[in-house]
């Protein structure tokens, strides 16, 4: 059995179709860890551990630690990859709006639809010899663009060799923040004007202020989908809240209790700074949306390891594309 401190690690590792740690994973299976005192770690924290890298905490190393070696150098790329990650991890809004995630190996991209005539959401009994309804699956006419959103890091090697990895990973955070932001951008972008395949969201109309009465209509015309998710605009959002119906509700007793917000009618409330209007978009985010990436975090892993950090790039490619249309409904208020 290879012995995760005797492995060769390489830049070859970022190039074999695989993500680092699954690269890593082939060479060095978790499973044959079970029992151990290394239990719980994955084969790139087992690395941080075979170089005693702490990469969090208050005694965590400098950055330099990394390229003590040739071998910790190549763990340096993977490092900021999963600090980016863990920065849009907590900026996350996409996982209350995207149904299924899928990941490509190029650019192109061509989402399916389902078209199923609404007489048929209740399925009838089919006598012997009749028709059966039917729902058309097919690839939709145009691609499904995707927007490459990341930063370049232009630090100086020398100025930031002796800085604590803890702080820098705050930095690193920041930059995965700003990619979680312009993701959700562009699937709010989706969800109202379509991914260019004719499916634009439907528009309801509130008169003046938001009422409960709109908030039900709202609710009602989603059927018969469910509404799991509404997206709001900061002053959306603020009439919501002061609605006498949300305030006396047990819902409101959440919001103070927990700071979540979900409407009377069961549906988590979100703002989304995003939306310029005063608007809201209700959705079912079981069938809505489909996120399409090309793999993860995407660095410059050679300029990285050799410390070529004056010109590294931190990226990540994704788009979005709608399954069902009737699944996401946009409100106006007037």
């Amino acid at each position: 059995m290879t012995s995760y401190d005797n492995i060769r690690l390489e830049k070859g590792l970022y190039t074999t179709g695989k993500s680092f740690t699954e690269a890593l994973e082939s060479l060095d299976p978790s499973e044959n860890y079970i029992g151990t005192s290394l239990e719980g770690l994955d084969a790139f924290q087992r690395q941080l551990k075979r170089f005693d890298i702490k990469v969090s905490g208050q005694n965590s190393d400098p950055i330099e630690k990394f390229f003590r070696t040739t071998d910790s150098a190549a763990l340096f790329p993977e490092y900021i990859a999963r600090a980016v990650k863990q920065g849009i991890e907590e900026n996350d809004i996409l996982s209350s709006i995207v149904a299924a995630t899928t990941t490509i190996e190029g650019l192109d991209y061509r989402a399916l639809a389902a078209v199923t005539d609404k007489s048929d959401d209740e399925l009838m009994i089919v006598n012997e010899g009749t028709f059966i309804p039917e729902t058309k699956i097919r690839t939709q006419e145009n691609l499904i663009p995707l927007h490459k959103r990341g930063r370049m890091l232009t630090a100086s090697y020398e100025a930031i060799r002796f800085q604590r990895l803890d702080i820098f990973t705050i930095a690193l955070k920041q930059i995965g923040a700003a990619i979680a932001r312009s993701q959700i951008k562009d699937a709010v972008d989706v969800l109202i004007n379509g991914d260019g395949n004719g499916n634009e969201a439907s528009v309801l109309t509130a008169q003046s202020s938001l009422t409960y009465d709109d908030a039900v209509n709202l609710w009602m015309s989603l059927h018969p989908y469910k509404m799991t998710t509404v997206l709001a605009s900061p002053t959306a959002l603020a009439e919501f809240l002061r609605l006498s119906e949300f305030k006396n509700s047990t819902s409101a007793s959440d919001f103070d209790y927990s700071g979540k917000l979900i409407t009377p009618f069961g549906a988590q409330l979100i703002r989304c700074d995003h939306m310029q209007n005063n608007s809201m978009i209700a959705l079912d985010r079981n069938f809505a949306l489909e996120k399409v990436q090309t793999g993860g975090i995407t660095t410059e892993f050679d300029k990285l390891i050799d410390r070529q950090l004056e010109r590294a790039s931190v990226t990540a490619t994704a788009g979005f594309a709608k399954i069902f249309k009737e699944a996401s409904l946009v409100m106006e208020i007037a």
